[in-house]
């Protein structure tokens, strides 16, 4: 009686108030969560995490020490994947950062490049920025990460200490100079001799991951890979 009753308040409130797929913004029905069936049979996965050389590691071939470099999907403007970083970053749909954090999980634990990953660290946003926005999306995406690798997850010992304007309209030179000298370890003790798992919602030019890649430089034996939600090709 009690789970009869639960299922008809459940219903009555997605009258007034539906969930919605995070991709295309249609109601969602009772059996789907976060993505319509549709959006999700409709994902580009870019399966790069099986492939060595692949084009997100090539972005960082003569800057960064880079292990192994991957991202989930392909980005296209004004498709289904630009929608879901939007509503991810900026419409504080945390919950779908946190389920496309666990998908990204599930191919990872699958590539045999991933498999000697022993620390997940979030791109961190300056505090005064999280401040603004009250969480940071690249965190939500690790720990949905974490949710299915289970490892070390470090949010704060890598920190930016200087509050960068926007990326979004920068040239390739200027995303560079924006972000130089901006990230630093707390304690690099942390990650001595790990092998660190940077991760970001989206890769453009790769200046901000190259710029937190150059840190880890100066701890002792330690790797980094890097893995992101998007791939702008």
């Amino acid at each position: 009686m009690l789970s009869v009753l639960k299922e008809y308040t459940t219903d009555f409130y997605r009258l007034f108030f539906p969930k919605i797929c995070g991709a295309c913004d249609c109601s969602l029905v009772k059996s789907e969560e976060h993505l319509c069936l549709h959006c999700k049979l409709e994902l580009p996965f870019t399966e790069f995490e099986l492939l060595k050389e692949n084009p997100v590691e090539q972005v960082f071939f003569g800057r960064a020490d880079i292990d192994f470099a991957s991202a989930l999907l392909f980005f296209s403007k004004g498709e289904k994947v630009q929608r879901l970083l939007h509503n991810i970053k900026y419409n504080e749909q945390k919950e779908l950062a946190l389920y496309m954090g666990r998908l990204m999980g599930q191919r990872l634990q699958n590539s045999p490049y991933f498999r000697g990953v022993t620390t997940i660290i979030p791109i961190p946003l300056h505090p005064q920025k999280q401040n603004i926005r009250g969480y940071n999306q690249s965190y939500l995406i690790a720990l949905g990460i974490n949710e299915v690798l289970k490892i070390d997850l470090q949010n704060d010992n890598l920190v930016r200490e200087i509050n960068t304007s926007s990326q979004t309209r920068k040239s390739r030179l200027e995303r560079w100079e924006n972000v130089s000298d901006t990230f630093k370890l707390k304690d690099q003790e942390k990650v001595n001799k790990k092998h660190v798992l940077l991760i970001d919602d989206v890769l453009t030019t790769g200046a901000t991951l190259d710029a937190c890649a150059q840190i880890f430089k100066t701890a002792n034996g330690c790797k980094v890979s890097i893995a992101t939600m998007a791939f702008v090709d």
